[in-house]
């Protein structure tokens, strides 16, 4: 494949969506990440609010994702409309992975494209996270410390699933990056030039 592709996984709070569209700005190029639900929901014909609900979650054994008609039309009734979301978008992943250069967040696609893409990894210690999601929704650090916590598990929950990986083992990512480590302008000149070497 020819085209490059940066894949970003990232925990919740440590600005990996932030990077990413930063990177994909300045490297002239798309950034794709709520962007793949309005693709498929084009594709498939259900509501972008209704795929929203379920974005980056697994489905629970115990009852639909959604709760109206939707879920209960005959071709969903008995296909979660979380495994049906996953599936578009693996398709939708790789039509656009074909196409052009772009940054894909989250949605498993560094395991979707396997070796046609650099994968990244960006994480942050749990308080300087827990800050950061205080500040950005402007919330108190106990209730963003309870989002944080949901929001990983559901990440982690959602990639180990549908990848049957683990989703902090390091070892599946081309890099990782401590972005409480560093200035963002240092993290993109980082990225910079993993794209420039692929």
């Amino acid at each position: 494949m020819a085209n490059r592709i940066i894949t970003i996984n990232r925990m919740y709070g440590s600005n990996g969506r932030k990077l990413g569209k930063a990177l994909a700005k300045e490297l002239g190029i798309h950034y794709y990440d709520r962007e793949l639900i309005q693709i498929a929901s084009e594709k498939e014909g259900i509501p972008y609010e209704e795929l929203l609900k379920v974005d980056e979650k697994r489905a629970s054994q115990w009852r639909y994702p959604l709760e109206d008609p939707i879920q209960m039309a005959p071709q969903y009734r008995f296909y979660p409309m979380n495994d049906m979301l996953f599936q578009s978008e693996c398709e939708i992943i790789r039509s656009i992975a074909e196409k052009e250069d772009c940054i894909i967040i989250g949605r498993c696609a560094n395991t979707i494209l396997k070796e046609n893409c650099s994968s990244i990894f960006i994480h942050a210690p749990f308080e300087s996270r827990v800050q950061t999601v205080a500040g950005r929704l402007d919330i108190s650090e106990k209730d963003a410390a309870g989002l944080v916590k949901k929001l990983d598990k559901e990440r982690r929950s959602y990639y180990e699933y549908f990848t049957d990986r683990k989703w902090l083992d390091m070892q599946g990512y081309d890099l990782c990056i401590d972005s409480s480590r560093f200035s963002e302008q240092q993290i993109l000149s980082m990225l910079k030039e993993v794209y420039k070497n692929m």
